[in-house]
């Protein structure tokens, strides 16, 4: 199994591995590859034999001999069987070296023949396994794959952990799988030789579970259902795939609130032991299994008078999890609940629910067994089920207001007030609010197939949109049917044409247009009294306008965060206060900036708004990179792509930032990796703003993976797209100055100066001091580069300054590392202190190690030849590079202390020396330094 495509580094050709099992394979195959024993162990169903089956193929080449058994249940009472499977087909190798007793012995066991046996000659026996398997690993290693280690049949068991125990230095390995419970693995283990490694196999996460059912082809599930398949299945991956299957092969999908549909095979395996269970017992464990948080006290609220007895009589038969000191009724598994849930009649299932909604003590779970007690349409049901939405939303679950709002609709009579349709819709934008697109998207399209009210079918238009995120291309059909239902009413103009602002922007790249759809939707709010999208149209307008430089943003954030606000767009992730956090970081107000989103972020996540809390994650990493706090964003990013992945909201831009992450304090392959994902995706996706920024990212990466030119084709590409889009802040990608860097790393000095002195004019104009010291430390390459090394220390030592008092720490960092080079044409270990304390301080580790190779590179002759003024004159025809280049050979400089010196890289020295040699027809660098000679002797 393989991990989908979404910024995942290549996977390893390895068929077959359990999806996230790689940590524990490579631990696995570590131990083999030293000689060692490995025994897989866990639950049913986890995925022992899979990486067993895997570990074989791919370690089972190097040993000369493979021994295979694999017992089953029904087999286990059968003696020797085991022992047939592992040693049948290699008896006659052995045999004749084995010592005649011995040789009997194995025999009659393998083929049943003869009269020694277990019982009669059991030493002979046990010598004669232990013979056979010494007498293979005379030729080579051997190794025994055994898998059920819980099924071999006694006597084979028996004999091979006599075996095990006594092999000590012989080649034989064993790799075997016992499914196990708790540490139950330990019998084995003692059966196992003595340096066994045992590597038990745990549950996957959610974002696994769903990556296996893709693989399997149960795909396009909807998140919510997703979660439920993991909840249910624990982890297990046999029971999640068992889970999808069911749910894919059933023409209806489940209902909101309700368990999953649970298949026969799966109801078979965990419901053995129900038919022992009395009548009562039964009932009240169908009663527990409807409950979210079932208790004895619970039980008993809804009737079950003798709860305690048969759960003690439940839990005997290992059906419940008893806890002393957790008074909780707690299922051994998920799935059990889940199995007896799906085996009760539908009418003992209403009748449990029945009970639940008078006797469960928190009103959300009262509304929902009251729901699912109910049949048919039901205002009252409806009404109390909306409540219960709202109270959800109110607590930061939206998630669960959605199923609830999808119940409310679903015992709404046709021509109730709110309508059905309403009603789904809000559950629509619920499910928006916790990251379940899919489930948004399909609800907004079962709407549209019916509605015929003007402002629901706008608004399920609105949905449609909004679950297309940055890939609206996919709906550009959507905007004039939503034109046309909105009509002439303002209000719902304004919900259309504030999606058309986004249009312009992410897929024309046209920020003029966007400017003037955002001025024109605020003013249809305003006339419609939606003060909602106003909101959200004035702080999208700030937005752009920040970006394009244009001089009304501060006064259209003022704009945006005056009252009368609505709390829902104040923390939303395109609502005024995420303005006024761009606008801090893009102004250098770090510490402002970082208690700003903060704040957001802390409520986002009380709301249980997912996209928004992807977004504001992204936003706090970005703050601490830009204060050199490189471990502590990394983190950050991580975090916030993994909750891209999980979600499947804004991975693109999470993507971009985390090899922004990796490359500053991280792995710089793993940031290539990320970026040129990010760039893939956004040129899919038809996205021009976050193409520009990933872009960014990877030219980034690829000047710190020490390739100038990559990161002058990636960066070359971002001026020209944002040259082209409008965007002059150069303070919202900050690419310039490594733009000039790589340029003067590849002798480009005209087109590094052309970047600096453009870049400096929006600078200037804007106020972003950080901005123009990054350009100041591109500058001073630019002049060392030109021989004017004083003036480049200067301008370097004064950006390295402003870059400390502004508080961005790397910038600081980077100047003082190019600080180190320059001040000393040869500079010791000691030159470089500065530098690497503050990358330690950073954790920026990419560019610690930089300087650690910069310490560690070979010292130079210790008395050069120097070449007298005139030898120079040889040199006249030759360009400014090249010149310089030639004359630092003359002095004696090494390849790598010319790419130092003069800020290029190795490369382009070895280059521009190859110019050099062909003008001044010459084959080598000692024929510089011998034009040096002749002319001196002159």
């Amino acid at each position: 199994m393989t991990v989908r495509r979404d910024f995942q580094e290549p996977a390893r050709c390895r068929p077959d591995l359990v999806i996230a099992r790689e940590e524990l394979f490579t631990a696995a195959h570590e131990q083999l590859t030293r000689g060692g024993s490995v025994l897989l162990h866990g639950p049913a169903g986890i995925g022992k034999s899979t990486v067993l089956r895997a570990l074989a193929a791919e370690y089972g080449g190097a040993a000369h001999t493979v021994l295979r058994c694999s017992a089953t249940e029904s087999e286990s009472h059968l003696p020797f069987l085991a022992l047939a499977d592992l040693l049948g087909l290699v008896l006659d190798r052995v045999s004749a070296r084995l010592p005649s007793a011995q040789a009997t012995a194995l025999e009659s066991a393998l083929t049943g023949r003869g009269e020694s046996s277990l019982q009669r000659d059991g030493l002979a026996l046990r010598l004669a396994v232990l013979s056979a398997l010494r007498a293979l690993a005379a030729e080579g290693t051997v190794l025994v794959v055994a898998d059920d280690l819980q099924w071999l049949d006694p006597a084979s068991a028996e004999l091979l952990g006599f075996a095990a125990r006594r092999l000590g230095d012989t080649p034989v390995q064993l790799l075997c799988a016992v499914r196990t419970e708790g540490q139950e693995y330990d019998r084995h283990l003692r059966a196992s030789p003595p340096d066994t490694l045992a590597v038990r196999l745990g549950p996957l996460t959610r974002t696994q579970v769903s990556a296996l059912l893709d693989h399997r082809g149960y795909s396009g599930l909807p998140r919510s259902t997703v979660r439920e398949i993991h909840r249910t299945s624990g982890g297990n991956p046999l029971f999640a795939l068992e889970l999808g299957r069911a749910i894919a092969e059933n023409p209806t999908p489940p209902r909101p609130g309700e368990p999953l549909p649970v298949p026969t095979s799966l109801r078979a395996l965990v419901l053995s032991r129900l038919d022992m269970l009395s009548v009562e017992a039964r009932r009240t464990l169908l009663v527990a299994s409807a409950g979210a948080r079932p208790t004895p006290a619970l039980l008993h609220a809804a009737g079950r008078e003798n709860a305690e007895a048969e759960c003690a009589q439940a839990a005997e038969l290992g059906l419940l999890a008893t806890e002393p000191e957790d008074p909780a009724v707690r299922f051994a598994h998920p799935l059990i609940s889940a199995a007896l849930y799906a085996e009760a009649p539908a009418h003992e299932r209403r009748a449990a629910h029945a009970a639940l909604s008078t006797a469960a003590p928190d009103p959300i779970e009262r509304a929902r067994h009251l729901a699912l007690a109910t049949t048919g349409t039901d205002p009252e049901t409806a009404a109390r089920l909306a409540e219960a939405a709202a109270l959800s939303r109110d607590r930061g679950a939206p998630s669960v207001a959605a199923q609830l709002g999808l119940l409310a609709a679903r015992h709404t009579p046709a021509d109730g007030l709110p309508g059905p349709d309403e009603r789904r819709l809000q559950a629509a934008e619920d499910a928006i609010t916790a990251g379940e697109v899919d489930l948004a998207r399909d609800i907004a399209r079962e709407v549209l197939t019916r509605a015929t009210v003007p402002a629901d079918r706008v608004r399920a238009w609105m949905v449609v949109i909004e679950t297309a995120g940055h890939t609206m291309t996919e709906v550009d059909a959507v905007f004039p049917q939503a034109l046309a239902d909105a009509g002439d009413d303002p209000r719902l103009l304004a919900l259309v044409h504030y999606q058309m602002a986004w249009r312009a922007l992410i897929v024309e790249g046209d920020f003029t247009e966007a400017r003037q759809a955002a001025a024109h939707t605020a003013e249809l709010a305003e006339r419609g009294g939606d003060r909602r999208t106003e909101l959200l149209a004035l702080a999208f307008l700030a937005q752009i306008e920040t970006l394009m430089g244009h001089p009304a943003a501060p006064l259209t954030i003022k704009r945006a965060m005056k009252e009368p606000q609505d709390p829902r767009v104040a923390c939303h992730h395109n609502g005024a206060g995420s303005a006024r956090f761009r606008w801090l970081v893009m102004g250098d107000q770090l510490a402002e900036a970082r208690a700003t989103v903060t704040a957001l972020l802390r409520e986002v996540r009380r709301r249980g708004s997912v996209e928004s809390e992807v977004h504001f994650l992204r936003g706090l990493a970005e703050t601490e990179l830009r204060s050199g706090h490189c471990g502590r964003a990394l983190e950050l990013a991580r975090e916030s792509l993994a909750l891209a992945r999980d979600s499947g909201i804004g991975e693109t831009a999470s993507g971009m930032l985390t090899s922004l992450a990796e490359a500053s304090g991280g792995d710089v392959d793993r940031a290539l990796a990320l970026a040129r994902e990010a760039v893939e995706h956004a040129e899919q996706d038809g996205d021009q703003m976050y193409l520009s920024r990933a872009l960014g990212a990877l030219g980034y990466a690829q000047l710190v993976a020490g390739d100038p030119a990559g990161a002058v084709r990636s960066l070359r590409r971002v001026r020209e797209l944002e040259g082209a889009l409008g965007i002059t802040d150069p303070a919202r990608g900050r690419w310039h100055g490594d733009l000039a860097e790589a340029l003067v790393r590849i002798g480009s000095h005209d087109e590094a100066q052309d970047v600096i002195e453009v870049t400096r004019a929006h600078a200037l104009r804007l106020g972003r001091e950080s901005v123009l010291a990054v350009l100041d430390r591109a500058e001073a390459l630019v002049r060392a580069a030109q021989g004017e090394r004083d003036a480049a220390i200067a301008q370097l030592t004064s950006a390295q300054d402003r870059l400390a008092k502004l508080g961005h720490g790397l910038e600081e960092a980077r100047a003082a590392f190019l600080l180190a080079q320059l001040r000393a044409a040869r500079p010791g270990p000691t030159a470089y202190d500065e530098a690497a304390r503050l990358f330690r301080r950073c954790r920026a580790l990419p560019w610690l190690r930089q300087v650690e190779a910069a310490v560690s590179a070979p010292e130079p002759d210790p008395e050069p030849v120097v070449a007298p003024p005139a030898a120079l004159d040889a040199l006249e025809g030759l360009a400014s590079m090249e010149r310089q280049v030639a004359a630092l050979v003359m002095e004696g400089a090494t390849n790598r202390e010319i790419a130092a010196r003069l800020f290029i890289s190795v490369k382009t020295v070895e280059a521009t020396l190859t110019r050099v040699y062909r003008k001044l027809g010459i084959r080598s660098r000692v024929d510089i330094v011998r034009l040096a000679a002749g002319r001196r002797a002159k």
